[in-house]
């Protein structure tokens, strides 16, 4: 297979690990946990995983031992960077401890636990059909080692099916790389493995892109750096284009449906004229029309100071923010989960929502009744908030312009970013977390834990002083309402408007509504001064100094 010179320069690349990990190793255990919330109903579920403690690992004189089994490890949900370097972490991690342990990939995701898909996963090839030579995929990017897939591990049919082909392979271990529902499908399949004394333990580890999957254990989910850092180039780049031809305003929509971490942090690394937080939005009740108008009066803004041009960050999940389009939406879902006549089912729209719907431009209001996702949802990633606001920006700078209010030039540009991130290579962050994730999850499972996530804590600081760690599922959990009915999840990690990045973001953003305060990041670094090569993400480095 051809390789670009970037892959091989990066296949010798040794990810760093944790001082804990360079020599022998020991398990500390903390006091006794509960979950964020619903306590007693957390317990009630997980009687088996609930209160367990959160787990260091410290320097010790001997290193651990793992028994003479194999591991299987699973890749699930949408890709992230650095997926590949938790499979090499966890490669690695069982051959130290056990030179004779296996790694089984199950393919495509959890469906290829359930219909018994797999791979061995090894350094050794002897048999290209049921093995994949790690080496060729160390810190590089995507999920194809072994592919991933969006299967729900909820039922006990899928739990057996998955005891018969561990107790086939001699797997008493399952390592499972996912975002927060993936986790709490971790935790379950956890409690029912150790309520049936299967022998077999699950752990989990910290995946998306999309900056969510955080709390007062995890610091930052994996991949996340990787991706802002691919999405501030681009946005850079826009930026001196917009800067060069002074004529185009640039309306970029960035991935991350529930939460804008995504679009924060290129703001934080970009300073572009505006940055639409969709938290901020719910929490003001703001309306399309409001949104709109800021905007426009900051077009109009820099038009009267002659700069015709500039760069306007959205968030992916914005529609689903803005509380009457919000309603719009729900009221569609429910209608057209009956009625398959789009027309029949805008005029049993209640009134507010036929206004608000009349209100936007044709494409718009047809992308909002296209086909609903598995859960009967609208597909956010298919309404084109950048255009749908640069067409109601247009009309508001038109009848600004007939008040006399506005003497520019406009003309939108839109732009959605997503998916160009997910599987970039990752940076020297990403692949040094991951691969100590990976590294971690292994030690967790020679130290016999069951039901925990793999942690790495103290990552603003040089990677021999980050701090590996266990946390259990169920300490992260609350019920929440899906599908109708009360149940156990991970909770998700919105943009906190108190919180030290938005307060960043808060200070600065009047001055670059109005100013050009460009700031151009350039292509990932992976090799030069450490300063330029293993800087975190700003929020990261906010949260952390507010701590």
């Amino acid at each position: 297979m051809a390789k670009s010179a970037l892959q091989i320069a990066r296949a010798a690349y040794q990810p760093k690990l944790p001082k804990a990990f360079k020599g022998g190793v020991a398990l500390k255990e903390g006091k006794a946990t509960e979950s964020v919330a619903n306590q007693a109903e957390i317990k009630e579920l997980f009687p088996n995983t609930y209160g367990m403690p959160v787990v260091t690992f410290e320097e010790a004189a001997a290193k651990l031992s793992m028994g003479d089994f194999n591991v299987g490890v699973i890749l699930s949900g949408g890709q992230a960077p650095g997926g590949h370097n938790v499979i090499s972490g966890l490669f690695d991690g069982i051959k130290s401890m056990n030179k004779n342990g296996k790694l089984y990939g199950f393919l495509g995701g959890p469906s290829g636990l359930i219909d018994h898909q797999y791979m061995e996963i090894t350094d050794k090839v002897t048999d290209a059909k049921t093995q994949i030579d790690i080496n060729e995929y160390r810190n590089t990017g995507g999920f194809d080692i072994i592919g991933s897939g969006r299967t729900k591990l909820e039922e006990t049919a899928q739990f057996d099916k998955g005891i018969e082909i561990c107790n086939k392979l001699g797997i008493k271990a399952l390592v499972i790389i996912g975002g927060d529902d993936s986790n709490t499908n971790a935790c379950v399949l956890a409690e029912y493995y150790l309520q049936k004394k299967t022998g077999i333990q699950v752990i989990g580890c910290p995946k998306t892109i999309d900056g969510d999957l955080k709390n007062s254990q995890i610091e930052t989910s994996f991949g996340f750096d990787t991706a802002c850092k691919v999405y501030s180039e681009v946005i850079g780049n826009i930026m001196r284009d917009a800067n060069s031809a002074k004529k185009y305003w640039h309306f970029i929509k960035l991935m991350g449906r529930s939460a804008s971490h995504i679009a924060l942090e290129c703001a934080l690394q970009t300073q572009p004229n505006i940055c639409i937080v969709s938290e901020e939005v719910e929490q003001k009740k703001m309306t399309l029309s409001q949104i709109v108008n800021s905007i426009a009066d900051a077009v109009a803004a820099r038009a009267a100071q002659g700069n015709n041009f500039g760069v306007v960050l959205i968030p992916e999940g914005l529609i689903e923010f803005i509380p009457e389009m919000n309603v719009l939406i729900k009221e569609l879902n429910d209608l057209l989960a009956v009625e398959s006549d789009v027309k029949a089912a805008v005029a049993k729209l209640s009134a507010n929502s036929k206004s608000v719907y009349e209100s936007l431009p044709e494409a718009i209001a047809k992308q909002l009744t296209l086909e609903r996702d598995p859960h009967g949802n609208v597909q956010v990633s298919l309404i084109e908030t950048e255009k749908l606001l640069i067409e109601m920006v247009k009309t508001r700078l038109a009848a600004m312009k007939a008040e006399g209010k506005y003497v520019g030039k406009f003309s939108g540009l839109g732009h959605f970013f997503g998916y160009e991130g997910r599987c970039a290579a990752p940076s020297n962050f990403d692949a040094d977390y991951c691969y100590s994730l990976g590294y971690n999850a292994a030690n967790l499972i020679a130290s016999g834990k069951s039901g925990y996530m793999s942690l790495i804590k103290n990552t603003t600081k040089s990677s021999d002083q980050w701090i590996a760690a266990g946390v259990p599922i169920t300490m992260m959990m609350n019920m929440e309402k899906r599908h109708g009915a009360m149940k156990p999840v991970i909770r998700k990690a919105l943009v906190e408007l108190d919180g030290a990045p938005f307060k960043e973001l808060e200070k600065n953003r009047a001055e670059w509504a109005i100013n050009t305060c460009f700031v151009y990041p350039g292509p990932i670094q992976y090799f030069g001064p450490s300063e330029v090569c293993d800087l975190p993400t700003k929020t990261l480095a906010l949260e952390q100094a507010a701590k």
